[in-house]
């Protein structure tokens, strides 16, 4: 009898601790309403108006400053596209595993996630290092493009690259 009681109660603790965490999971504001509801303020006895515009104001996360370039130097860049013909028989998987996105590069001189920006062209924006070129090109970066008529125009460039 003991044990089917203690049988229940396990199945019960797991049932519960399922559904606590699917509700965390799945609501996850919901659990963080107790704290702002305690965070009422009374005025004159009146019960004031909870905004979350107010609660979501403050800066949730630091501001972060611009990396700075640990090289710089003029390379090749080219560009290219998920089509066979420019690629292996898989266009979209780069040479790591992952889907082919805008900001991703093609090298064989830096490892892997390795981070570049093109300031002449692109900014301040960040390219990531997820794919690999021919062996023959070395010094040489391959941007992907989503259009071919893009990659087109984009041409073959010497640009400034900083490596982050």
């Amino acid at each position: 009898m003991l044990k089917v009681f203690n049988k229940k109660r396990k199945r019960v603790l797991k049932a519960s601790f399922l559904l606590a965490n699917l509700i965390l999971f799945t609501f996850p504001n919901f659990v963080l309403a107790g704290d702002k509801i305690s965070n009422l303020n009374y005025i004159e006895g009146a019960k004031a108006e909870f905004t979350i515009k107010a609660y979501y104001d403050k800066p949730t996360l630091p501001e972060i400053p611009l990396r700075v370039a640990r090289k710089v130097m003029k390379i090749v860049v080219t560009a290219y596209n998920s089509l066979e013909d420019q690629t292996d028989n898989t266009p979209f998987i780069t040479a790591f595993g992952t889907r082919t996105r805008d900001g991703i590069v093609a090298t064989n001189f830096l490892s892997r996630n390795t981070r570049v920006r093109f300031p002449e062209i692109y900014g301040e924006k960040t390219f990531i290092v997820e794919d690999r070129m021919h062996e023959r090109y070395y010094y040489h970066l391959d941007i992907w493009m989503e259009k071919k008529e893009d990659a087109l125009k984009f041409g073959s460039q010497v640009l400034t690259v900083e490596i982050l």
